[in-house]
Parts: C-alpha cells; sequence; structure tokens
C-alpha cells in the first residue's frame, strides 16, 4: 500500500487535498471515481452508518454470521461504508497480543463464533426429558395408521430413545409390524449384533434399515451387512447407503417419492418415478449405477441428478457416457471431479451435450474458460475446537477464515513485514460468492497528510443492484483467476474435492522418482591465475567493509572506481543495466555467475535440485506456491488421512533473515500466506539434531572458480548458528522466533561459538564422529553445484568467481538438509573470530585472513598446498590435486 505525503503536512481539509495526498490510495482500491466524494465526507467526519442498511445474523448453525441488506434498495456504486479493523498485528505476536490486550481474545472469539462451549450434551439430556418413550412411540404410530390409512405401520422411526438390546428385544416389533418397509434405531445403545441380526431379518419385506450411531457398529465387519442383506432379500438400503439390491423404492426415497407419509404398497401403480425431476444420490456408496429402475424409462423427465460421494468404480466412463446420454432432459448434473466421470469438466460437458449447467456452474462458462475442475456447492471450512480448548487456540486457529493483509510502504521503503487485520462484526460478516454484489478494500487515511498519521479502514460498496433480505457477499479471490491457481486457493476457505490434489501429488511424485543426476564430462581445469600485464597488483572494488580492511595480500589493492577495477566484488546484483551505468565491461572479474538464481533463490533451487535429481533425502518435500499449490495441498491431505506430521516452513523466494517465514500446519494458514509474496512451502524439518537442547544450523562457504568444468571448493571451517531458546513443538512456540530460527544476527541476542569447540562438545552429547557428518555434508553439496552445472551450463562464464554461503541442518539422525544457498554471504564472523579447522589438520585460521584465503582461492589459483582452510572436492574439481599453485 503506498502513500504519498500531502506537501505542507498539514491537515486535510478539502476534498481537492484528499484527492492530492490520497490519489495513489483510491487508484488501488478499485473505488469508482463517482464515490470519492462521498468516502472523503464519511472518513473526515468518522460516519460508521453500515448499521442502518446491513443486519448481521447467525447462519451454519451459529457457526458462521452472514450480512443481509435491510434497506429497500441499494443500486451499484451507490454508496460507500466504512468498516473499522478490530484486530490489527504482525503475525508473530498475534498470540501475545491476545494473552496480553484486555477483551481482545474475547471480541475474537465471539466475532469468529468460537466462543460457544459445547455443552450439546447437557441439552441432549434436558431435551431427553421431553422425548417420548418407545412404547409411547409405538402406540403413536398405531394410532395414526389407524386414523389416517390403513391400519398398517409401514414406517417405523424409533431414533434417540436410549435403546438397549433388552428394551429392543422386548418390543417385540416383528409380530407387531410384520408389514413394515423402514425402522430406524439410529442413535440409541444396541451392542448385540447376534441378537439384533435375529431381530430384524424377519422384517422379509423391509426396505431401509438405519443402525447409525449405535455401539454395534464400532464392533461390526462385513460380516453383519451381509448376513442382513441375506435375510432382508428386498432391503435396498443400509444405514443410509445403497445396497446391490437398490431400485424404485430406493430411488423414490431419495427422489422424495416415498417417506414416512408414504412408504409405497404392494398396489403402488407400475411407474412411480415417472414425474420425478429431481433426483440426489450423494453420498450413497453407489458402486455400480447400471440397473433397471435407473433409467430413462422410469424417469423421463429427470432434469437434475447429483451423484457426488459414490466411487461407482464398477462401471466405465464410457458405459456411464452412455447411461447418462439416454436422460434426454438432463439439465444439470453434479459428480466429483475427479471421479467416476473423468478428471475433466470439459470432456463431460462434450460427451453429455444436453447439460447447462455441471456443479452449479453454466456450461458455457465451463467451456470459455477451460476448466477442469469446477464446483459451486464447496462444503464451508468451519472451525473445529473442543470444550477444554482456550480461546486464544481457538481464534488461532479460526483467524485465516478472517484475515485480511497489506503492506506499508512510501517513496523510500517496502515494509518487510506483512500486515494482517480482522475487519469488524459487520465487514467479517460478509461471505464468499463467485458472482459477488459487494467489493471490499483496505484504506489508509491519512487526516494529517503523512504517513505518520494514517489510520486504517476497509472501505465496501455494492457492485451490482442488491435488494432488501439478500445476502451481501465478497469475492475473497478477487482479481485472482485460474492462472492464478484460484480453484486450489479457496481450499483455505472450503473443503474442495481431494481426490485431485492427491492425483495431482502422485503425478507430482511420479515424475520426480523417474529422475537422475545425469554425470559430468571429466575436463582439466581450464581456469588460469589472474595477473596484470604490468605485473601490479589486482585492483579490487568492494561495497563489502570487510574487505575493505581485511584484504591485505599485496597481489591486491582496493580501487573505489568500478571501471578501474579488475575485480569487482559487490553484494548487488549486477546486470546488464547495472554494466551500463557503472561502465564495467566484459573483461573485468565478477564475484556473481550468470543466471546463478538458480541456485540462490529458494523457488529456483528447488526446480534445479527436483529436475536434475528429484527427491533427494537431503531436500525436504518443497512446493512453489505459486506453480504447486495443488500438489502441495495433495501431499497434506495425504499426511493427514495418514496421521502424520504435517507441519511446514513456508519462505519467502528471495529474503534472507527470516523475513516473513512461518511455521505452521494449518492449511488454510499455508494457502492464505501466498498473499503476501511469493513462497516455497517446505516439509518443516520437525525432529532436528539439537545442541543442549536447542537447534541449530551450519553456515558453509563453497568458493566457486569455474562451472564448465565444475571447479568448488569447501572451507574447512564453518560457523554454528543457534537458537537462544530451547527446541519444543508445542504449537506457542511456533510464534517464538528465539525457538524456532538461528538467525540472530540482527537485533536479536546472538550466541557465538568457536566451531572447534561446538565439534567438541556435540560429539561427546551425541557420541557421533564429527568426520563422518562432515563427509555426508560435503556429498550434498557436491550434489548441489553438480545439479546446477548439469542443469544449467549457461551460468559458466570465464570472467566469473563466487562465493556462496551453504546453510544446513541435521535431522535427528545426523543426516544433512539443505536450507539453502546464498548469495555473498555475510562473513562477519568469520572475519573477527580465529578458528582451527577441523578436518584439515587442525591448523588456526586467522579471522582477519579470511578474504585473503578466499581471493586467492579464486584469482591465483591457490589450492590446500598452502592454504588449509580450503578442501578440494575430490573428482568435482577436475585438475589434478598435487598440480604446483601456479599453473
Amino acid at each position: 500500500m503506498s502513500a504519498t505525503n500531502a506537501s505542507n503536512g498539514s491537515r486535510i481539509e478539502t476534498y481537492e487535498d484528499f484527492v492530492k495526498v490520497h490519489d495513489l490510495l483510491l487508484a488501488a482500491s478499485g473505488l469508482p471515481q463517482s464515490l470519492h466524494f462521498k468516502l472523503f465526507q464519511k472518513l473526515t467526519s468518522e460516519t460508521f452508518d453500515g448499521g442502518a442498511h446491513f443486519q448481521i445474523e447467525p447462519c451454519e448453525e451459529g457457526r458462521q454470521r452472514r450480512l443481509l441488506l435491510t434497506s429497500e434498495t441499494m443500486a451499484k456504486d451507490s454508496n460507500v461504508f466504512l468498516v473499522d479493523h478490530a484486530w490489527t498485528f504482525r503475525l508473530p505476536d498475534a498470540y501475545k497480543l491476545l494473552q496480553e490486550v484486555p477483551g481482545l481474545v474475547q471480541r475474537m472469539a465471539a466475532l469468529m463464533c468460537v466462543d460457544v462451549e459445547d455443552d450439546g450434551g447437557s441439552e441432549q439430556a434436558a431435551e431427553s426429558g421431553g422425548k417420548m418413550t418407545a412404547e409411547e412411540v409405538l402406540e403413536s404410530e398405531i394410532r395414526n395408521a389407524k386414523e389416517t390409512g390403513d391400519g398398517f405401520v409401514r414406517w417405523l422411526e424409533l431414533e434417540e430413545l436410549g435403546l438397549d438390546d433388552a428394551t429392543f428385544l422386548s418390543l417385540n416389533l416383528s409380530t407387531k409390524f410384520p408389514d413394515l418397509l423402514a425402522l430406524s434405531l439410529c442413535g440409541n445403545k444396541l451392542e448385540n449384533q447376534e441378537k439384533l441380526v435375529e431381530e430384524v431379518t424377519k422384517f422379509k419385506n423391509l426396505k431401509a434399515l438405519w443402525l447409525n450411531n449405535n455401539p454395534v457398529l464400532e464392533k461390526s465387519d462385513c460380516g453383519m451387512e451381509d448376513t442382513i442383506l441375506q435375510g432382508c432379500p428386498k432391503l435396498e438400503i443400509y444405514n443410509s447407503r445403497f445396497t446391490h439390491n437398490f431400485g424404485v423404492w430406493a430411488l423414490g426415497f431419495c427422489a422424495d417419492v416415498y417417506g414416512k407419509d408414504n412408504p409405497a404398497s404392494s398396489h403402488q401403480g407400475n411407474l412411480p418415478l415417472q414425474s420425478v425431476t429431481s433426483l440426489d444420490l450423494s453420498n450413497r456408496g453407489i458402486h455400480n449405477l447400471i440397473n433397471k429402475a435407473f433409467s430413462p424409462f422410469e424417469m423421463p423427465n429427470l432434469s437434475y441428478l447429483n451423484i457426488r460421494g459414490n466411487l461407482i468404480e464398477e462401471n466405465s466412463v464410457s458405459d456411464l457416457f452412455g447411461l447418462l446420454k439416454a436422460f434426454y432432459c438432463l439439465q444439470s448434473l453434479e459428480v466429483d471431479i475427479p471421479g467416476p466421470l473423468g478428471d475433466s469438466a470439459v470432456e463431460i460437458l462434450e460427451s453429455l451435450p444436453t447439460l447447462s449447467s455441471l456443479n452449479g456452474v453454466d456450461a458455457s462458462k465451463i467451456l470459455e474458460s477451460e476448466k477442469h475442475i469446477v464446483d459451486s456447492m464447496l462444503q464451508l471450512r468451519l472451525p473445529e475446537w473442543t470444550a477444554e480448548e482456550p480461546l486464544a487456540d481457538r481464534v488461532l486457529n479460526a483467524m485465516w477464515l478472517y484475515l485480511m493483509t497489506y503492506r506499508l510502504a512510501d517513496e523510500e521503503k517496502l515494509d518487510e513485514n506483512p500486515v494482517w487485520y480482522v475487519m469488524d462484526e459487520l465487514g467479517s460478516a460478509l461471505r464468499h460468492s463467485d458472482e459477488p454484489n459487494f467489493r471490499v478494500a483496505p484504506f489508509l487515511f491519512m487526516p494529517e497528510g503523512k504517513l505518520a498519521s494514517a489510520v486504517s479502514f476497509s472501505i465496501f460498496w455494492p457492485t451490482q443492484n442488491v435488494k432488501r433480505g439478500d445476502e451481501c457477499t465478497r469475492d475473497y479471490l478477487f482479481g485472482i483467476g485460474e492462472d492464478k491457481q484460484r480453484s486450489a486457493r479457496l481450499t483455505a476457505w472450503f473443503y474442495t474435492p481431494q481426490k485431485y490434489f492427491i492425483q495431482e501429488y502422485e503425478k507430482h511424485l511420479n515424475k520426480l522418482q523417474s529422475k537422475r543426476l545425469p554425470s559430468l564430462s571429466i575436463k582439466s581445469s581450464a581456469t588460469t591465475v589472474v595477473h596484470r600485464s604490468d605485473g601490479s597488483a589486482l585492483r579490487v572494488y568492494t561495497d563489502i567493509p570487510q574487505i575493505e580492511e581485511f584484504l591485505t595480500r599485496p597481489e591486491f589493492v582496493i580501487t573505489n572506481e568500478p571501471k578501474d577495477a579488475d575485480i569487482i566484488w559487490t553484494s548487488m546484483q549486477i546486470d546488464e543495466e547495472v554494466k551500463k551505468a557503472v561502465g564495467i565491461t566484459d573483461q573485468q572479474y565478477i564475484n556473481q555467475f550468470p543466471f546463478e538464481a538458480c541456485l540462490v533463490m529458494k523457488h529456483h533451487l528447488a526446480d534445479t535440485i527436483q529436475k536434475a535429481q528429484g527427491s533427494p533425502g537431503w531436500l525436504q518435500p518443497t512446493y512453489n506456491l505459486e506453480t504447486h499449490l495443488s500438489q502441495l495441498i495433495g501431499d497434506y491431505c495425504l499426511r493427514k488421512r495418514d496421521g502424520l506430521n504435517n507441519l511446514w516452513i513456508l519462505k519467502p523466494w528471495n529474503m534472507a533473515r527470516t523475513i516473513d517465514t512461518t511455521v505452521t500446519d494449518n492449511l488454510s494458514a499455508i494457502i492464505r500466506l501466498m498473499e503476501t509474496g511469493p513462497k516455497i512451502c517446505q516439509k518443516y524439518i520437525e525432529h532436528p539434531a539439537l545442541f543442549q537442547g536447542k537447534k541449530f544450523d551450519l553456515r558453509y562457504i563453497v568458493l566457486v572458480r569455474s562451472i564448465n568444468p565444475l571447479e568448488i571448493f569447501l572451507a574447512d571451517v564453518f560457523w554454528v548458528r543457534l537458537a537462544n531458546n530451547p527446541y519444543s513443538l508445542e504449537k506457542h512456540s511456533l510464534f517464538e522466533y528465539e525457538t524456532h530460527f538461528t538467525v540472530m544476527n540482527y537485533g536479536r541476542r546472538l550466541n557465538h561459538m568457536n566451531t572447534p569447540e561446538f565439534v567438541r562438545e556435540f560429539e561427546k552429547e551425541h557420541q557421533v564422529k564429527w568426520l563422518d557428518i562432515h563427509q555426508r555434508v560435503k556429498s550434498m553439496i557436491r550434489s548441489v553445484f553438480e545439479s546446477a552445472a548439469s542443469l544449467h551450463p549457461e551460468m559458466h562464464d570465464p570472467k566469473s568467481r563466487a562465493m556462496y554461503g551453504v546453510d544446513v541442518m541435521l535431522d535427528a539422525s545426523f543426516q544433512p538438509k539443505l536450507l539453502e544457498v546464498t548469495y555473498c554471504p555475510d562473513c562477519m564472523r568469520a572475519c573477527k573470530y580465529d578458528t582451527k579447522a577441523i578436518c584439515g589438520g587442525g591448523e588456526t585460521v586467522r579471522g582477519p585472513d579470511f578474504f585473503n584465503f578466499v581471493l586467492g582461492c579464486l584469482f591465483l589459483n591457490e589450492t590446500i598446498h598452502q592454504i588449509c582452510i580450503l578442501h578440494v572436492f575430490g573428482s568435482l574439481l577436475y585438475m589434478n590435486p598435487s598440480v604446483s599453485t601456479r599453473p
């Protein structure tokens, strides 16, 4: 969100001043210009008049709220309304604020409808006091049958009466009601399988039997169902699902032809379903739909059909299409996609040309957009909690269904950490619609004309004509189409088809498993010592203070002019535009390789490794959320189904110091966090190796002389970065930076530890040999750079040399895991502290000599024979390790 300061910084008094200060904000909001003056009036007078036009109403059995229009009508673009922000925060502070700000957690819990205790048990007990007994129900049914029918009871509901086995048998139902067609015993206390089967199989004409929510089902297997079906040969519905015997009666029940008031009889007409136009067969456990009763002959007028939630795996796709084509009046179909009719909405419509609607979406829109997965009837993802769960935890779980976000900025700087906020009760009651009638936008009002005076609001206005009683809705993903994974992103608020996402994940996994790293051809080293023709020292331009201070070798001299330098060593990215502006030529050496983004940007690093090697054990499952959200959702769903750990870490593509980095197991949070910028989502290492109970990672320094042939060197010393707090997976700890992150260099307490001391203590604590770990780390780093060299040969440039930081973590089995590769890493500690090489004989390495070693290796071709800090990577350094230091 950008802001333009008023020229004089005085308080805004006129509409002209308002527009001058807020012109960019007004344009970004999308508010029609015709409403700008009305917004100015309401902001300056602090007019919150939404209550005069709208009403908040509970829905979804009190688990959500919606907003209704109470005015007679409201025309498109006719008014604009202010919404206050009930809670504004930075994500790491969320839990702390809920704990400390008086009244905040109570208000948020009420707004998000998670403040109601689970007292269903007491309510049920109170209700049961007013219920009839089983005997009273039977007497009532017999009396009703005599008064309104032929005296025969054919439909009997004995639900939630507390019936146990003895009471049930004492009712002697088979003798009293021999013609029973439907019997419901849901929600009782029946446990004895043998006695229950013996009693219900006495009903030879039974069409439907419901035993749902009885203890007997928890203990039974398929044998009980088979025995009941054998004893009740006419049974078509068992526990709400169709049996293989289903026919006209079951279809009639789902079409509301048959029910308690009309259970059917022996003298029913020949075509009882001929008037059926709508049929809901969702979640009926149907395996075979090709059935004599399910035909256009029985239902010639069928225009709507819902077959969601059925496998129908015994019929081929082509057979099902053939069956459905015969229903000439069929216009609307609901079916799982992917599912029994395939995985493409477009192909379904092409195969069933009479359809005008598929899954609630207009067929022409589907064909126009070529969307393969469509659904307008998604189930809401409502918050879930237990009575024992504290309000703060309920809010932290539910808030992702309500949060909105923005970033602050002025002419000089973009705020690195996004702001999250919850609109007030009125704004939060605006629910989602793909065809909304209102639009919402954040707006930063600066009454003094400066960013320092800013107050954040949301504004909303009608984008369609609305009338009294209409629900007021907004598009949660306004401006986001399928090119930005709209359908997948709706998973943050709705239960979307898991089967589709799991299939996408499995295809992704199969592709990864087929990858193998191609071998690199072995060549002799092509790099030579860099020197000036006149033999004078190499001139180095740098913007890095440590190089200016500590590069003391006589072979190098610092220059302040980039155009005069032989070597340019800078922390900034040098592209063609910079070269032209500064005067850098192709004859100068630069400390970066072309296309090195394939290593130093997190999404490209994962892509490089996955394309080259698939899914090596040292790379955690990683997804670029901008391109592979569906695959991530599929992975998440499978882990949840299998009871596996589902903790993930989200990292921006190209930010350092863990800025905007989040650890969460909440799928809605993962998806919503995409809104603050492009990210990767990586499986969190939930069980890392610990040092004295704390998390740590390791920073290795890698020097690259050449990409083709590949010449890389690994520093013998590395640097340990320790978290400040003991490690914990307790959910509140996920908001504690100093528990889960190790980068403490920037404004936090830094615990420096000498590398040899760390190694000694670590070996002692875990009874391991560090040399074994070091070999695994070396092998991993070698694979990383091999992947880049094989996949991106365009990286090679004879005028490039570079130093990279490789961040590594160890898991609880002491296996290395790659975290990231950084360009021109911060080497302050390397220059500040003396240390000893771990694997090179234990020589002392002076900190001030660090960059003398680095530039000597990269530009003077010095190797381990003179520079003990560096090790050659065997076969990766395609030169004889015994060659002299000056070829």
